[in-house]
């Protein structure tokens, strides 16, 4: 175990070149996920037989039971499972709001790789703030400037008579005509003559959304190239970090890390690392900007 190390490139492992993985996906994830880890040298084996949204959906229809993390595990063992393979991929999305302010939507990505040769998991992560908003309209102009607003037709759409709570979705929008003819005719056949308008949160149908998932398979990417110093197992990378960063103005400790808690998960071997900045910007210091 070293301690207090500035921040310096862990060695590269080839250990993935030439396997084959596979990646469980539904919603064209292959499309992000498989030339980023190609540069690897792995080969990615697309899984796609099996309906993910029987796990759980955006439009909540089908309620998500376990968590963001341990759902992209399933996936990826049902997808190693279905293929035979000892490697498996998979990745998971959430919404939720901003942890600054708390008004901004906010998407956080996992990419989880499971590894049944050398018995580890790597994870990748990403987040930002994402496309995630819905509007209640009464008229078509209300409606179309929403869409309008979030991206349509890059970004898809879904629909219901009422509410959000309306088991009667469509799904899918992709086009005005489409979207138009939708709309009138989930008004026609709502109560309260509104109609529940939602951004399409499926990584097919949310352009933000696959950056974010692209950033978290590069994260993956690194850990996976990343060897333990004493083992030599991929997957060496930051598990924890430590706030206190000192403000760059005033000198008080800030929600900043200062170090992190490198491990690796294989022989257990870890370090704390101290961050390649010294000092933080006084924009996220609680007595400065409070």
């Amino acid at each position: 175990m070293r301690h207090d190390r500035r921040v310096t490139p862990a060695p590269l492992n080839d250990y993935y070149k030439e396997k084959t993985i596979s990646l469980l996906t539904k919603h064209r994830k292959e499309s992000i996920i498989a030339p980023i880890l190609s540069s690897a040298g792995c080969r990615i084996e697309l899984i796609s037989q099996f309906d993910t949204d029987t796990l759980g959906t955006f439009t909540r229809e089908i309620p998500r039971v376990a968590d963001q993390l341990e759902t992209a595990r399933r996936k990826a063992r049902i997808g190693m499972e279905i293929s035979g393979c000892a490697l498996g991929l998979a990745s998971e999305g959430s919404f939720g709001s901003d942890p600054f302010i708390g008004l901004m939507p906010w998407n956080r990505e996992v990419v989880v790789l499971v590894d049944d040769i050398i018995g580890i998991e790597i994870i990748g992560m990403a987040e930002e703030a994402g496309t995630h908003h819905h509007l209640a309209a009464s008229r078509w102009e209300e409606a179309s400037d929403f869409a309008n607003r979030v991206g349509f037709p890059d970004q898809y759409l879904t629909l219901r008579p009422n509410n959000q709570n309306d088991p009667r979705i469509i799904k899918d929008i992709t086009s005005w005509a489409h979207f138009e003819d939708a709309f009138r005719s989930a008004a026609a056949i709502a109560d309260t003559g509104w109609v529940f308008v939602e951004t399409d949160g499926r990584a097919h149908g949310n352009p933000t959304r696959r950056q974010i998932i692209a950033k978290a398979t590069e994260d993956l990417f690194r850990k996976m190239q990343s060897a333990c110093p004493s083992c030599g197992s991929p997957g060496y990378a930051a598990v924890q970090s430590f706030p206190g960063l000192p403000c760059a103005d005033c000198g008080n400790p800030t929600k900043i890390a200062r170090a992190q808690l490198w491990l690796c998960r294989k022989c257990g071997e870890h370090e704390t690392r101290e961050t390649a900045r010294q000092l933080a910007d006084p924009i996220f210091c609680d007595y400065c900007n409070p």
